[in-house]
């Protein structure tokens, strides 16, 4: 299911133990930082392999993040939002990462311009709980789904690049 390219980006990131969710006080903020040494290491990673393509950050509590996701098409950087909250069943069940300006715009993705992941990752997820975070979500999830869904939302010129003059 996996190729050896993401075998090998995904043996690089850092596996969390902590099992916490955003109510378990004390032991959330050990997952918290779990989950930013996770991450500091994938885009490390991405940046050495120049593979760099997204920022995220989070509110203080760590419950919800944003920021920016890219794909870089026939030379074209195609940018969006993204964002997600972290579920109270967190971890034991996975962010549902949304790109708000696509909602509406491909059918592998639920109101609000979540991103459709149910069919190959989160299975995955559920299989290795607590071990992934968000790193791991963003790596199996986003990436995959970006790969796929945005040169067929171009070839389908249902989005065009931002710098293009007829841009609707």
């Amino acid at each position: 299911m996996v190729d050896e390219a993401t075998k090998r980006s995904l043996a690089q990131i850092p596996l969390l133990k902590t099992k916490a969710g955003p109510r378990d006080g004390e032991l959330w903020v050990t997952r918290l930082k779990e989950e930013y040494q996770s991450l500091i290491k994938y885009v490390q990673n991405n940046k050495e392999s120049d593979n760099d393509w997204f920022r995220l950050e989070s509110n203080k509590e760590g419950t919800r993040w944003f920021g920016k996701c890219w794909y870089i098409h026939e030379l074209l950087k195609y940018e969006f939002d993204v964002e997600f909250d972290i579920p109270i069943t967190y971890p034991t069940t996975a962010p549902e990462i949304a790109l708000p300006e696509l909602d509406g715009k491909t059918a592998k993705m639920y109101r609000g311009g979540k991103i459709c992941l149910t069919d190959h990752f989160k299975p995955l997820w559920a299989r290795n709980v607590p071990k992934f975070g968000i790193a791991h979500a963003m790596s199996l999830g986003l990436g995959p789904w970006l790969a796929v869904e945005i040169p067929d939302l171009i070839q389908k010129e249902i989005i065009s690049h931002k710098g293009r003059a007829d841009e609707k």
